[in-house]
């Protein structure tokens, strides 16, 4: 299973789009891993876990070719994790390709709310297919397998994380979140992940609630651990990471290094 983090920041972006903190400075300043943009993945060029504003951007960094991708999955309904408009560019006369196949966009209600007011299935000319998709019950998209788990953290809003079972691999692809519910953390005992995604918006703050920090992150992965979700083999990776957290790429890596956690940046490719 090969993951490829297109974009690796929280909502405003690192640098921030109007910010003129020290931690938007030093990243400006410095370029490279440290110009992170909003959070999204591809995994085995097939398959896609939320849907920026930054997506065209991607594409042309990355040199990426968007037709290959027939499952999209959407985390929660946010801005920065789902941009619909750009998804009705898959239609004639703004997309020609060979495959007729159309795009199949999985989400809660919420999302199937701001897919539909950006034209939905009704004006996307088949290309594509909204199923709502619901906590702890798995689907079959493709050649993978994908339950939905309850994440922590948006009020009002099922968001979700998610299970993915691929070529013989297991990724737990941990964010938005808080520390996860303990209805997620029962559901995920049958688990034993061979990569591990978390949330890692705060950096170095401690944040329990909705995000987290390095406190927390450390705090999840020794749970998995004990109950034996994950092993001493799994990959850790931290990702989603806001100028609030204040550490450049470097700084990050040096922090989490004894901890054993991949820091991410965009672009960044990893096999499972």
């Amino acid at each position: 299973m090969r993951v490829k983090f297109l974009g690796t920041a929280a909502a405003e972006g690192w640098p921030g789009l109007f910010c003129q903190c020290d931690a938007c400075r030093k990243a400006r300043e410095l370029g490279g891993k440290n110009i992170r943009t909003r959070s999204s993945c591809i995994i085995d060029d097939l398959y896609m876990i939320d849907f920026s504003a930054d997506t065209y951007y991607h594409v042309l960094r990355d040199h990426l070719d968007l037709s290959r991708v027939k499952h999209l999955f959407i985390t929660h309904s946010h801005e920065d994790h789902f941009y619909p408009q750009d998804l009705q560019m898959r239609k004639k006369p703004f997309a020609y390709f060979t495959s007729n196949d159309p795009l199949h966009v999985y989400g809660n209600d919420h999302v199937k709310e701001r897919f539909d007011q950006a034209g939905g299935e009704e004006k996307s000319d088949g290309t594509l297919r909204f199923h709502k998709v619901n906590p702890f019950e798995t689907f079959i998209a493709g050649d993978a397998e994908v339950t939905p788990l309850l994440a922590d953290h948006a009020p009002g809003e099922q968001c979700y994380i998610y299970a993915i079972k691929l070529n013989g691999k297991t990724l737990l692809y941990g964010h938005d979140t808080g520390y996860f519910p303990e209805q997620t953390w029962e559901y995920i005992k049958k688990y034993s992940f061979d990569g591990v995604i978390l949330d890692c918006t705060s950096g170095p703050q401690e944040s329990m609630r909705y995000h987290m920090g390095f406190p927390t992150v450390l705090k999840v992965k020794q749970r998995l651990l004990d109950e034996k979700i994950a092993r001493e083999n799994t990959i850790f990776i931290v990702n989603h990471f806001s100028h609030n957290g204040g550490l450049m790429h470097d700084e990050m890596v040096e922090a989490f290094s004894p901890y054993g956690f991949v820091v991410t940046y965009d672009g960044m490719e990893i096999e499972i």
